[in-house]
């Protein structure tokens, strides 16, 4: 895999926007990220949905993987497959624990590459959104369709070694500042309160960056 040389670009790639909706009367955010891919649609849709694909870039995901079926991702959330359009658009249940919330991709073609548009919708927890805003699911995102895209570019499999540390490296705050930034000034223009979202900002920075006690000292670089 080539080398993340320019994360704040990387970061750039990913258009952010925050919502704010309801479920069954309940507040919802609303967290939208889109980004094109060099590659088309057939090939995006394989590299999203494709079980042998998947441990390549994401995480091994096990299950019955058709409308109605359960799912399970290694070590994180797991659902239910609520509809799938191939190759254009399919929607999870994303559970984990007694969080619930929903998770649409769509695909679409655009010139010789692909848009992914990935829609993540969650029940408001009022203590954990002020405290981290929409950028605490949201750089979690950005991060994947990172690796994503270093996957589509190269073919090659994101090394898990190299890649969960990664956000501790300096590339990898540059990466995590720029996301950050991005889904706080998004947050604003839903109608956030700008020194609240900027400080829940600087909370999820640091979330995502500072290396938990007696961890190897990573390498500062995504490439395998």
């Amino acid at each position: 895999m080539t080398l993340l040389e320019d994360p704040i670009a990387t970061a750039g790639l990913v258009t952010r926007e925050v919502r704010t909706g309801a479920r069954d009367g309940v507040p919802t955010r609303i967290a939208v990220a889109r980004r094109t891919y060099p590659t088309d649609q057939a090939d995006l849709w394989d590299a999203l949905t494709n079980p042998e694909r998947l441990p390549r870039w994401f995480l091994p995901v096990t299950g019955e993987l058709e409308p109605g079926g359960r799912y399970q991702t290694q070590g994180n959330a797991g659902g239910v497959v609520e509809s799938c359009d191939a190759p254009n658009q399919f929607a999870v249940t994303w559970e984990m624990g007694p969080a619930m919330s929903w998770l649409t991709l769509t695909l679409t073609p655009e010139g010789a590459g692909t848009v992914l548009e990935l829609v993540h919708e969650a029940q408001v927890d009022p203590g954990f959104a002020a405290q981290f805003g929409p950028g605490a699911v949201g750089v979690g995102w950005d991060l994947s369709l990172m690796a994503l895209g270093l996957h589509t570019e190269s073919g090659a499999a994101v090394d898990p070694a190299v890649a969960l540390p990664w956000p501790t490296t300096p590339a990898g705050i540059d990466f995590v500042r720029a996301a950050a930034d991005g889904w706080s000034e998004a947050a604003i223009a839903d109608g956030d309160d700008p020194v609240a979202a900027r400080a829940a900002r600087d909370n999820t920075i640091e979330f995502y960056t500072v290396e938990p006690e007696g961890s190897a000292e990573p390498e500062d670089s995504t490439e395998s």
